[in-house]
This record gives C-alpha cells, sequence and structure tokens, in this order.
C-alpha cells in the first residue's frame, strides 16, 4: 500500500511538473472535479441562504408560534383572547421558548388625497420584541408602543410608503368598518422594508392599546401570542407540547385557544421552498456525475498511456491489485488538486457575495434584492468528502482495465 502510494505520488509529481504526456489527463480531470465542486458549494450556499433569509422573514412578522382564537385562527378580522400576566409567565417558563409577545390586528383602508389602500393594523405592546423590524428600518425611527394609552404613531412599510406618497411626520387618515365606519389620524414615525410584498403591503404597526380599542376589547383581550422558540429545529415537538398546555387553561370569555406554528399558518410558502430542496440533490446528482466522469476519462487516459509501465511492474512481479491501487491514490491526488481549486472558487464566490453584494435579483419575485448565501461548515466538509468518495468508487470499475494489460502485449506501447 505504502509503494503503491509512493510511485503515484512520483507520477503524479513528474506529471504535474509536464513532463510527461499524461497532462491533458490532469487537466481533464482536476478541471472536471473543481467545476463540479465549486458549483455544489455555491448551489447550497445559494439555495440554504435563500430558504433561510424567507423563514427569518415570515417568522419576523408572526414569530414562531402563535396562540389565537381558534374561530379566527387563520383572519386578521379576529376574535380576542384572554391573555394574562399568569398565562404570559407560564409560557415564558416554558424550556423551548425564547419570547413571549401579544398582538392584536384590525384590518381597515388608508385613505390620501388621491389614493387608497386596504392594510391590517397591527398592535403591539412595549414588550414587542422589534429587532427584526429595526435592522429593516430606513427612515425615521421605531417607537415604543404602548399597551395602556394610545400614541397615534404608526410604522409603515417603504412599499406603501411609496405608493401612497408617504413620508416621515405625515398624518394618514385610516378607516375600520364593523358596526359603523370609524376613523383614526397616525403619524408615520418609522418606514421599514424588507422586500417581502406579501406583508410589506399589508401591515402597519402602532400601539396595542389603539388597536384593541378599535375592537372594542377588554383590557386583557387581545388577537393572539406569539412565540419565539429557541431552536427552530423543534418547532413541531415545541408545538404540540404548547397545544397541550395551554388546552389545560380555560379562557374566562369561553374562547377556545389554538396554536399554530409557522409551518401552519403559510403551508404554500414552506412548501415552496421544500421543492428546493430537491433542486439542491439534482444539483448535487449531476455536478458529481460530472466529476465522476471526466475522472473516469483522466484515468483512462493515464492506464493508456502507462500500459507499458504497467507491463513492467507485471512482469517484475506486481499483482493486479497492487497496480490498481497505484493508479486509484494517482486519481486520489488528482481529485484533491481538483477540490482545492473548486474550494477557492466557491468560498471566493460566497465571501465577494456576503460582502459586495454583486448579484441582484428582482424584490418583487424573490423577496429580497441580493442572491443570498449561507456558509455551514459541516455541509462544506460533507459535500468535500462526498465528492471524494463518490469519485474514488466511481473509478473502481475503470480500474479493472489494467487486469486485461498483458505484460508481453504492453510492449507495443514501448
Amino acid at each position: 500500500m505504502n509503494l503503491s502510494r509512493f510511485i503515484a505520488l512520483r507520477i503524479y509529481r513528474s506529471s504535474d511538473a509536464g513532463k510527461q504526456v499524461s497532462r491533458p489527463a490532469v487537466l481533464i480531470a482536476t478541471v472536471g472535479v473543481a467545476i463540479g465542486l465549486a458549483v455544489m458549494i455555491i448551489a447550497v450556499s445559494v439555495i440554504i441562504g435563500f430558504k433561510s433569509e424567507v423563514r427569518d422573514k415570515i417568522i419576523g412578522f408572526g414569530s414562531h408560534i402563535q396562540i389565537s382564537n381558534s374561530d379566527a385562527a387563520r383572519s386578521f378580522e379576529t376574535r380576542p383572547i384572554a391573555v394574562t400576566d399568569s398565562m404570559i409567565a407560564t409560557l415564558a417558563d416554558n424550556p423551548d421558548v425564547k419570547h413571549v409577545q401579544r398582538y392584536s390586528t384590525k384590518p381597515g383602508m388608508i385613505k390620501t388625497s388621491d389614493a387608497f389602500q386596504g392594510m391590517v393594523l397591527k398592535g403591539i405592546g412595549p414588550e414587542y420584541g422589534s429587532s427584526f423590524f429595526r435592522r429593516h428600518l430606513v427612515e425615521g425611527e421605531f417607537p415604543q408602543f404602548s399597551d395602556s394609552a394610545s400614541t397615534n404613531r404608526v410604522v409603515i412599510s417603504k412599499a406603501m410608503a411609496d405608493k401612497m406618497k408617504l413620508k416621515l411626520g405625515d398624518k394618514i387618515d385610516t378607516y375600520y368598518i364593523q358596526d359603523e365606519v370609524r376613523a383614526r389620524r397616525l403619524t408615520v414615525t418609522g418606514i421599514y422594508q424588507t422586500n417581502f410584498s406579501e406583508y410589506d403591503n399589508l401591515f402597519l404597526l402602532t400601539d396595542l392599546c389603539l388597536v384593541n380599542r378599535l375592537n372594542k376589547w377588554r383590557p386583557d383581550q387581545v388577537s393572539g401570542v406569539e412565540l419565539e422558540l429557541y431552536d427552530y429545529d423543534k418547532l413541531e415537538e415545541a408545538t404540540y407540547r404548547i397545544a397541550d398546555e395551554v388546552s389545560r387553561r380555560p379562557d374566562p370569555y369561553g374562547a377556545d385557544y389554538c396554536v399554530l406554528n409557522v409551518e401552519q399558518l403559510n403551508p404554500q410558502i414552506f412548501a415552496w421552498l421544500g421543492i428546493l430542496d430537491v433542486n439542491i440533490w439534482v444539483i448535487l446528482i449531476l455536478m458529481t456525475g460530472v466529476a465522476g466522469f471526466t475522472m473516469v476519462s483522466g484515468l483512462l487516459i493515464i492506464i493508456i498511456e502507462r500500459t507499458s509501465m504497467i507491463g513492467v511492474l507485471k512482469s517484475l512481479g506486481a499483482n493486479n491489485l497492487t497496480i490498481r491501487k497505484l493508479f486509484l491514490w494517482l486519481a486520489v491526488f488528482l481529485i484533491g488538486k481538483g477540490m482545492l481549486w473548486g474550494n477557492a472558487i466557491g468560498l471566493a464566490f460566497y465571501f465577494i457575495q456576503k460582502w459586495f453584494g454583486l448579484f441582484r435579483l428582482d424584490p418583487e419575485t424573490y423577496y429580497m434584492d441580493t442572491v443570498p448565501v449561507s456558509f455551514n461548515i459541516w455541509i462544506f466538509l460533507l459535500l468535500n468528502v462526498g465528492t471524494l468518495l463518490a469519485s474514488v468508487i466511481m473509478l473502481l470499475g475503470p480500474s479493472y482495465l489494467i487486469t486485461r494489460i498483458h505484460p508481453a502485449n504492453s510492449m507495443r506501447y514501448e
């Protein structure tokens, strides 16, 4: 085994220095593996980054889990549930729950002098985690909203501000229809932009107190509770555990609690994201095939060019297994060189896109304005190990060609 590796290394080094006629084989094998691995790294980083970006934006608008009234769990014209301090404390004590926050919603309409737009007014309290919206704030400030007084301040999306020709400090008239038409004048204090059009064109953020007054609810009633988890991977398990806890707590006003997670509330979007996993596997299989095919071609060329050497080794007593190991080791060295180039290309793309965002997207279609990328060290290592193993396994078959070469017949290659 050591002798085979030593001879393979000598052949590789001499070929790498341009002393052998096997330069085309080296080039074919190296370029094929480099391109295949680079495409796999780029594709996986982009698709994982895209899924993570879309998922984070959905979670930013509605958190991981929502507890609401079962009569209106999927509507913005909600029915209230009672959320007491003891219930919030119980939910916060759950080991899976990182943060608990209340919210209330009220569908309505914005009207200006020359336009009108349907919207949903979302009321939030002082405990609301605003890091997501502060991160995407483009103008103004994100105020501290209240659950006990109405400040008539509102944060809107840039898409809605552009459509309604609004700017910071503008007064906007909003109308709500229930038993009668009710109006509220609000002041724009902040503008955010997430490029997630399904929500940017819908939500305005204001005081929880204001929305509860519009809904004519009691002080301890809200549309629901949003729960942020520590670990997204435990989403389904945590959902059922929290639902079991909540089911044992009756609502004092007779409402039925409904516990749904972000994937259950947005099944179409997450089904679409799930399809991207199929794309990843298709790309990995195709690129592994490309790398393996080029390595097979390179190995066959090397075997043909080294037929005389194979004959000499056999005449000196080397068996077929030893010679096959020699050429497989040579293939491993070539694969390693290609993988180094593939890693360099893939990582260069990742860092350039991460820092400079050279490749742009249409936010109306893709929910973001630049191609997102994400790096996971374990997936990166798995791609490298998988490429190496798959390429070597694919070479086992062609290496049997060595057993068909006889010392006497190899003389014609002299």
